[in-house]
């Protein structure tokens, strides 16, 4: 999983940033599964998921914060 850039979030509307935010919250409760089960081989990407999570809701916080 790489990191997503700021600069390219910023570029979305605020329908995709929540589309976006849910796949990658889905992408990251699949991963926890897969930990857990013990089928995840590269478990620094849990981090970088929840990096990710954080980064998208920033940017749509500040989107709806803007369009108040």
């Amino acid at each position: 999983m790489k990191a997503l850039k700021t600069s390219e979030l910023q570029s979305l509307s605020v329908s995709e940033l929540e589309r976006k935010s849910a796949e990658l919250r889905d992408e990251l409760f699949a991963a926890r599964i897969r930990r857990a089960t013990e089928q995840l081989e590269d478990t620094a990407s849990l981090g970088q998921m929840r990096k990710n999570v954080a980064r998208v809701e920033t940017v749509l916080t500040q989107k709806r914060e803007a369009g108040k």
